[in-house]
């Protein structure tokens, strides 16, 4: 009896837990309402200046604040795909959840960190992060590659590719310095190599 009483005892807990996140993910939903959609996926993406990474889209975050996850319009959803870059901009391919494509005017800067919301590599550039601007609010979005030679590609095409000006409303780096995921400060703050 007493051994049927602690495991409904860790059931309950259990599934309390889950009752919470899921309250807490949808309250963080409901908060970013504000977020204007996505932009469209255009049909022709035109040629890739770099065979596609394959890999792990991370997380999408507010712009310097790496744990400050953005879940409205499905990017707090890690899933695995592939980073495609071309004239027209960055498109995040992910398996079973819909693609996140990045105009070339909204970019930002490319660069890597050691983590984002989700997911700490020890390596600091064990994430490739897109920074870039979705109405008035900046983003970083993060993606794990399984080749780390490819992502370098990737990375020297993409910084190439960023805009000299930003898209008015927007500035290419905060000059305040972004927290790091080991407590202390971005010493890059974004700016790409």
């Amino acid at each position: 009896m007493e051994r049927a009483l602690l495991v409904i005892a860790c059931v309950a807990v259990c599934l309390l837990a889950v009752y919470g996140l899921s309250v807490g993910w949808r309250h963080r939903a409901g908060r970013q309402t504000d977020l204007p959609a996505l932009p469209a996926v255009p049909d022709d993406l035109g040629p890739d200046l770099v065979p596609p990474v394959t890999g792990m889209y991370v997380s999408t975050t507010t712009a310097g604040s790496w744990q400050d996850r953005i879940v409205a319009h499905g990017l707090g959803r890690r899933a695995a795909g592939a980073i495609r870059l071309s004239d027209e901009g960055v498109c995040i391919e992910r398996d079973g959840e819909a693609d996140i494509f990045i105009p070339t005017a909204d970019l930002v800067a490319v660069t890597t960190a050691p983590g984002i919301a989700g997911k700490v590599i020890g390596q600091s550039d064990g994430i490739l992060v897109v920074r870039w601007s979705l109405g008035d609010t900046l983003l970083d979005s993060g993606f794990r590659s399984d080749d780390s030679d490819a992502q370098d590609d990737f990375l020297d095409a993409a910084v190439a590719l960023v805009p000299a000006h930003p898209r008015a409303g927007t500035t290419a780096v905060d000059q305040t310095p972004a927290p790091a995921p080991d407590g202390g400060t971005d010493p890059t703050n974004g700016v790409t190599r």
